[in-house]
């Protein structure tokens, strides 16, 4: 699609219901991200969940979009071990999971890394910039390649992960001018999330973009519904029809004829 100059998108999903709505779409691409253990398990950062989980969500969501393209996302110390280590846990993304390729984070540290599973014939997606499973070591959340030395590292992350052999790299919270020099840079495409408008893709979380999420909302998403209101309505609703007995009614209760209605009733009253 690069070389075609034609844009494509990528979203997260984590359950096959979702994974259900986005394949019925245009969207070229499913994350079943590390972000799930926020928006999906409560955690405060993306490090606690584990490859274990990660399989499970991602096998059902490969179920729910069989005609969308499904990247499963190593979380944290899943890759850092050993080359050997990741070669084995991106393997089991693949193999148990049916994933189509697997997506890791870093740039010339993990290099050997990236080139050690492509070796084994896995498809890998790169993660430069804000990289949210070592957000600690770069001062949290926030923007990256704000200086020239920072930038240049950017760059060098880049080249080395496509040198190593990814089909594509995520950038993620980074100056446009710095995100689209690389996009420029590369043969492969870029994939951006708060990274400007020149990326070859665009990704965004699911629970962020359909306003689902609300513990925070980054200043690069751009909301497309507000569907979490309208779940709380709904069930504020539930809840006061109940209290009131106005549900369920007769249109949503099973009926019989009058006939049988009598027969139970004398059965059952007869049989105390």
């Amino acid at each position: 699609m690069k070389r075609k100059g034609k844009k494509f998108t990528m979203v997260t999903a984590y359950d096959y219901a979702l994974a259900t709505q986005v394949d019925k779409t245009d969207i070229e691409m499913i994350l079943v991200g590390d972000s799930a253990a926020m928006v999906m398990l409560g955690h405060k950062s993306t490090v606690p969940i584990d490859v274990d989980t990660l399989i499970i969500l991602a096998r059902a969501v490969v179920k729910g979009a069989p005609n969308t393209f499904i990247v499963g996302d190593m979380p944290f110390m899943s890759y850092e071990v050993s080359k050997e280590k990741a070669v084995e846990n991106a393997g089991r993304f693949m193999k148990e999971a049916e994933v189509d390729c697997v997506k890791l984070e870093g740039g010339v540290r993990v290099a050997d890394t990236v080139a050690a599973i492509v070796k084994a014939g896995i498809p890998v997606m790169g993660h430069i910039g804000l990289t949210p499973q070592s957000s600690s070591q770069l001062g949290g959340f926030r923007v990256q390649g704000k200086d020239f030395t920072a930038a240049q590292k950017l760059v060098d992350d880049a080249l080395a992960l496509e040198e190593a052999g990814a089909f594509c790299v995520v950038l993620e919270a980074m100056p446009n001018p710095v995100a689209r020099v690389i996009t420029e840079r590369l043969s492969i495409p870029t994939m951006g999330i708060g990274a400007g408008p020149d990326c070859d893709a665009q990704v965004l979380v699911m629970h962020d973009l359909l306003g689902l999420f609300d513990r925070f909302v980054p200043k690069f998403v751009k909301q497309y519904a507000q569907i979490g209101k309208d779940v709380v309505a709904a069930l504020a609703q539930y809840d006061g029809e109940v209290k009131a007995g106005v549900f369920p009614d007769e249109n949503y209760s099973y009926h019989v004829s009058e006939d049988v209605e009598r027969e139970i009733i004398a059965h059952l009253e007869g049989s105390k």
